[in-house]
């Protein structure tokens, strides 16, 4: 019989660490973002409407690791152009004109 380990096989993705935390709590703050992962999303109304994705960011803030998801168009489509030796960096998420920006 076969074991699991005969197959070599690592893991490709990264976990995300720490808690949940709601953007409402984060706007308007520094942030540092760590990585970033792209996925569909779960949650109809953001299927039918925008990219259709989800944007789960590790980041640090008030020194704690967490993870904030989104769907916000403008988060996604900047932080797709962000190279990846540039990551981690510091930045605050602001609302402006109903849509979320990196600043």
């Amino acid at each position: 019989m076969n074991t699991f380990s005969q197959f070599n096989i690592k893991v490709e993705s990264q976990a995300f660490e720490g808690d949940k935390i709601k953007m409402s709590r984060i706007l308007n703050r520094e942030i540092v973002v760590h990585h970033f992962k792209l996925e569909d999303s779960k949650v109809k109304s953001f299927q039918e409407k925008g990219t259709g994705k989800c944007l789960h960011l590790q980041i640090s803030f008030d020194n704690r690791k967490h993870v904030v998801f989104t769907s916000s168009t403008g988060l996604i489509e900047v932080i797709q152009k962000i190279p990846e030796n540039g990551f981690p960096f510091s930045t605050t998420i602001v609302e402006e004109n109903d849509r979320y920006l990196f600043t």
